[in-house]
């Protein structure tokens, strides 16, 4: 009977286990995670669960018993320290040695580090962590304006605590979505009482707050830094597989040793939409990337080219966004910026590579993704007006 080993109990891992037996596959799965928990989902960790709008049990993949009546070897608070290609094993972190036919790695990434003492955001016990301080109110330090940080930011401002958010760029989000929607995000946290310090880094993070690069110190009761994750690539690169910011893997998933396959944050995959390698720490990577590995293990045609997409809630703001805006060289909008409900486009010589609907909803994203993979030239006041 084949075994299949799965690095990695999160959502991609969590997905690639069930999709396995949805295909049919009667051999032995062995999932294998780092954490004490079940395998969980980690967009409601910065939105509705810090928030305490959604409920703890709704975090999870599968319920407590799905596991055992699928026959699924779940095994929890172990880390796979070693990974032997010639032998096909893994060393677990209890000694043990787990052999397989396949392997599947969704180790996914790990928050990026500053020196002192500060708070990080990866998991369940840190968002509940963060809940319960942001309760308390207070004065909060983020560093970082990414998704995280903003998000972050915005929990605690809800919770009624002074919120200060530092970051090194002009705006929030500037290198993921550049200047024109990164102000906008700005706009949206300054209405709501945060306090944006852009263009300055932090020296050091202290017991009483921070120093910034210019010397100024900002106080503060607690520190949160979010600059960011890297991809937990160390089985990978002491293994000897190809190894670049993420563990490199073909279209189908499979990286250099044929029989070992990566997917989620932690994979850096060639997407033949977009010709090159992408490696997404998104959601929706994970929940895709688990299904399309394990489809790929089990010997099917595989191509994996999603649209890279992402969502997030921030005050008053929804969005959903698609694409990959690098290279972009324009961005028209669609209906009211000011009222925040419009759609943003990003092209690139006049074909749309990337697109977000702030408060409108309806099919909007599938329009979008169709205009990115479509590759077609358009003229931006047929996207301005919706007329093309």
């Amino acid at each position: 009977m084949a075994t299949f080993v799965i690095v990695g109990a999160g959502l991609a891992g969590a997905k690639a286990a069930q999709t396995l037996r949805d295909e049919g596959f009667d051999g032995e799965i062995v999932l294998i995670g780092a954490e004490s928990e079940r395998p969980y989902e980690r967009p409601p960790l910065s939105k509705g669960y810090l928030q305490g709008k959604s409920e703890r049990e709704k975090i999870f993949v599968h319920t407590a018993d799905w596991y055992a009546e699928h026959d699924i070897d779940l095994r929890l608070g172990l880390r796979a320290t070693r990974l032997d290609l010639d032998s096909h094993t893994v060393r677990l972190s209890d000694g043990s040695r787990q052999p397989y036919q396949k392997l599947l790695i969704a180790t996914g990434s790990s928050p990026r580090r500053l020196p002192g003492p500060a708070r990080y955001l990866r998991t369940v016990q840190d968002s509940e962590a963060l809940k319960e301080r942001f309760a308390q109110g207070g004065r909060v330090i983020v560093v970082g304006a990414g998704w995280i940080g903003l998000e972050t930011a915005a929990a605690a401002r809800t919770a009624g605590c002074t919120v200060t958010v530092v970051e090194p760029e002009p705006t929030p989000l500037h290198r993921v979505l550049g200047r024109e929607l990164g102000e906008i995000f700005a706009g949206v946290h300054r209405r709501n009482g945060v306090e944006l310090r852009l263009g300055t880094t932090v020296a050091e993070i202290t017991q009483t707050g921070v120093r910034l690069s210019s010397g100024e110190r900002l106080e503060a009761d607690l520190v949160v830094v979010g600059i960011g994750a890297a991809p937990d690539t160390g089985l990978a690169v002491e293994a000897g597989l190809d190894v670049s910011d993420g563990i490199l893997t073909d279209a189908a998933l499979r990286t250099s040793d044929p029989d070992v396959y990566a997917a989620g944050d932690v994979a850096e995959s060639f997407n033949p939409l977009y010709g090159r390698r992408l490696r997404v720490e998104h959601w929706a990577n994970a929940l895709n990337g688990g299904p399309a590995a394990a489809r790929s293990m089990l010997g099917q045609e595989v191509v994996y080219d999603r649209v890279p997409y992402f969502f997030t809630d921030q005050f008053e703001l929804g969005m959903e966004f698609s694409g990959d805006v690098e290279g972009y060289d324009e961005v028209v909008f669609r209906g009211s910026v000011d009222d925040l409900e419009f759609v943003a486009y990003w092209l690139r010589d006049n074909i749309v590579v990337a697109g977000m609907n702030v408060n409108v909803w309806g099919d909007v994203v599938g329009e979008i993704q169709e205009l990115i993979r479509s590759g077609v030239k358009v003229e931006s006041r047929e996207l301005s007006s919706g007329h093309r």
